[in-house]
């Protein structure tokens, strides 16, 4: 089979009877992406919301709730009229919520890194990235550990983290507002279609509202090198962006309330959330690209909260499901070594 390149994956056409204009560079990856979503269905047998259901249920969709547990600034995800009026962040309600008797956390150490390298020689088949960041508050470190590929995967859907929290930036600094008009529905709205049902609608007008240039050039403030034109990351990138939005140092705490509770309880949650043992709060976004599946997130209980990023490359779909299997082996590891 002939392979494409990043931008050619990209390629396809677009929805546009509701804009009355040409597709542009943004929108034009939509079939594409799309397509490798409803592939992934059929593969695995998701539950996954088609973007028709998910509009003509518009009215009565809520956002998620965040557990008391580990968000307990926010018992219930924000409406956009409240955002800007959360005071708490996810993390500073971590030592509240921690049991008293908890044991000590783990900590990535040598037996860690030996599991991990572990699983990835006995996969050697598929080119697999690993990143691992402790985002818990006051842990001391922000220090990535890295195994595997640590070059350039294509991000696949995961980067729409990155995109979320770029038009949060937007909305934060006055430049644009949660209640602006993008398609027939709110800014708003297409922010969590985004995220939660994993939207490529969605995803090209959150961008294009972004402006390419300006998603580039907040990707680089957060020290991480991002083209939506081939949209390609690293596990460690892709870990920064997860630990910054976590953390609450990119957004203010009633944003990144919202954004994680739209992490929660996704259209598709059968990899690393599938693996974490009961307990554990998992806020997540998943990409699948061709031969691209991965997951992005964050695991957090009590005062203890990693950041962990897989990546995976085969050969096509028809590998899935080993390839999920792989995921959950490595989800395992490291929520025994560090919970």
């Amino acid at each position: 089979m002939e392979q494409q390149t990043p931008r050619q994956r990209r390629l396809g056409s677009r929805r546009t009877a509701t804009t009355g204009r040409q597709p542009t560079p943004g929108r034009v990856r939509a079939m594409t992406l799309a397509a490798g979503a409803a592939v992934l269905a059929v593969v695995l047998a998701a539950g996954i919301y088609s973007s028709a259901e998910a509009r003509s249920t518009a009215a009565n969709l809520q956002p998620a709730n965040l557990t008391a547990e580990n968000l307990t600034a926010a018992s219930a995800a924000p409406s956009a009229a409240t955002t800007a009026e959360a005071s708490a962040s996810p993390s500073a309600s971590l030592d509240a919520a921690a049991p008293a008797s908890a044991p000590a956390p783990g900590t990535v150490d040598e037996a860690l890194d030996a599991r991990i390298k572990a699983i990835l020689d006995a996969n050697s088949q598929y080119q697999i990235g690993v990143a691992l960041v402790d985002v818990s508050r006051d842990s001391g470190s922000a220090d990535v550990h890295e195994y595997g590929v640590r070059e350039e995967f294509v991000a696949a859907s995961t980067a729409k983290v990155l995109a979320a929290a770029a038009y949060y930036h937007l909305v934060e600094t006055g430049a644009a507002s949660l209640d602006d008009p993008l398609g027939n529905y709110t800014a708003g709205f297409q922010l969590r279609e985004m995220i939660q049902q994993s939207d490529n609608d969605s995803w090209s007008l959150i961008m294009d509202a972004v402006g390419h240039e300006q998603l580039t050039e907040y990707a680089a403030s957060l020290g991480v090198s991002y083209d939506p034109e081939i949209n390609t990351l690293t596990p460690a990138e892709m870990a920064t962006i997860l630990a910054g939005v976590y953390s609450g140092t990119l957004l203010t705490a009633g944003d990144t309330a919202q954004l994680l509770s739209y992490m929660q309880d996704t259209n598709y949650e059968t990899l690393i959330p599938a693996a974490v043992p009961e307990g554990i709060t998992v806020f997540h976004k998943y990409g699948l690209l061709d031969d691209e599946l991965h997951d992005a997130a964050v695991l957090a209980q009590g005062n203890t909260a990693y950041a962990l990023v897989i990546y995976t490359k085969g050969q096509d779909l028809g590998d899935v499901p080993e390839r999920t299997e792989v995921i959950h082996q490595l989800t395992q590891a490291v929520a025994v070594a560090l919970f």
